[in-house]
């Protein structure tokens, strides 16, 4: 009987001895400091597909060069998916491409550094990439060092093929192997909003993807054959409630890569540049450069609309008010200075009469606030690159159906 109560003791300790030692977790990490305002680029996805090769990105690169872009504030080329085999070496090595890199991605990647940029891929949290190419599950370590090797700058993290898998933690593993392999790599979470990477991105990511992928209109939805959907990019701007608060230096919302240059007219690619600077989104491109018009290149490249993008208080702006399919948006800047914007979502021209007076406007999330009865600013009108008198008078001006409005306010 002794033997027994000894046996069953024993047993109850090394149960107790066993559940008391699972008391480690993994802490997330990340490399500080590389996207101190939104990072700006380029990405292949929205164009071009899995149909990517060396030539693209050269050509790519040169372009960014040569148009001003890069002296613009573009420096990222990524490469989604589609860059690697279909599947993994012997050693369980990610391969790219030969015939699509015959040079191979590290010579690519230097011909990117050389010019200036800096150069980003793609993978997945799950077994297979979307596009059904090697995923990162089970090989986060492994693959972390390899782009460390090859000397990338940005991972895009996607989230397809994760049946089973807790979002948190597969990011946060993938997080930590991009640390531990020592090179500061921007780390882009792809994961679509659906488990709020805001509530828990900051300490993982330096941006993370809020919905699911952008579609080249202005407030549609795309769906797709096989039972998913794309979205115009002001279905994606109203798409989440109560993000702002998440979003500031270092870790951002990110409201998807640009359709700018891809099927809307230029009033609304003008728009949709415009709201994506209001909101403070990364500024990633997914046009084709090489047939881009000029007018898409004077959209991309308008310093004033990107200094607000840019402003270094990091603040995502927000819909301040809606009369009637015109919306009034506004963004904290530094120095005391606001954006405001004055969108037509309706199908016809709309009147601006904003009297300055009868508005004060706060943010009460960052605890900014203006009045204008009590403090004037000079109006500069962003996308007519003029002066457009004081807060003193009313701001009047037609916007056209679709079309935007930007004006910087400046303490007199």
């Amino acid at each position: 009987m002794k033997k027994i109560i000894y046996s069953i003791l024993s047993l109850a300790l090394s149960i107790t001895a066993f559940a008391q030692g699972n008391v480690y977790k993994q802490e997330p990490t990340k490399f500080e400091g590389l996207a101190m305002t939104p990072p700006m680029g380029w990405n292949s996805w929205n164009t071009f597909a899995t149909n990517i090769d060396e030539d693209l990105v050269k050509q790519t690169a040169d372009i960014m060069v040569s148009s001003g872009m890069r002296d613009a504030g573009y420096t990222y080329i990524v490469l989604d998916d589609g860059w690697m085999t279909r599947e993994r070496d012997e050693n369980g090595n990610l391969v790219p491409d030969p015939k699509k890199f015959p040079s191979g991605m590290k010579a690519l990647i230097d011909y990117v550094h050389s010019k200036g940029l800096k150069f980003g891929l793609y993978n997945c949290a799950g077994t297979k990439t979307c596009a059904g190419y090697p995923g990162t599950r089970g090989y986060e370590y492994q693959d972390a060092r390899f782009y460390a090797s090859l000397g990338i700058d940005f991972l895009k993290y996607d989230w397809c093929n994760t049946e089973g898998i807790n979002a948190t933690e597969a990011y946060t593993t993938m997080s930590n192997a991009l640390k531990t392999a020592g090179r500061p790599i921007l780390f882009s979470l792809c994961e679509w909003g659906d488990n709020q990477p805001w509530e828990w991105g900051e300490p993982l990511g330096n941006m993370w993807r809020i919905s699911g992928d952008i579609y080249p209109c202005f407030d549609c939805e795309f769906k797709h054959p096989e039972n998913w959907s794309s979205w115009g990019f002001m279905k994606i701007v109203d798409m989440r409630k109560g993000i702002r608060k998440y979003s500031g230096p270092d870790h951002w919302n990110d409201f998807d890569m640009m359709e700018v240059g891809n099927e809307m007219n230029d009033t609304e690619d003008k728009s949709h540049f415009s709201i994506w600077c209001m909101v403070a989104s990364p500024l990633i491109a997914g046009n084709d450069f090489r047939s881009m018009s000029k007018e898409t290149l004077e959209i991309l490249t308008n310093k004033d609309m990107i200094a607000i993008n840019q402003d270094k208080l990091g603040i995502q702006g927000f819909r301040y008010n809606s009369d009637n399919g015109l919306e009034t948006w506004v963004k904290p800047l530094e120095n005391g200075d606001w954006a405001i914007a004055f969108l037509n979502r309706s199908e016809e021209d709309k009147s601006i009469n904003f009297n300055w007076k009868e508005h004060t406007i706060k943010d009460d999330i960052f605890n900014l606030e203006t009045s204008f009865d009590s403090a004037a600013y000079d109006i500069y009108d962003v996308w007519n690159h003029k002066k457009s008198g004081t807060t003193k008078k009313a701001f009047k001006d037609k916007v056209a159906s679709h079309d935007i409005v930007v004006l910087r306010l400046s303490k007199k």
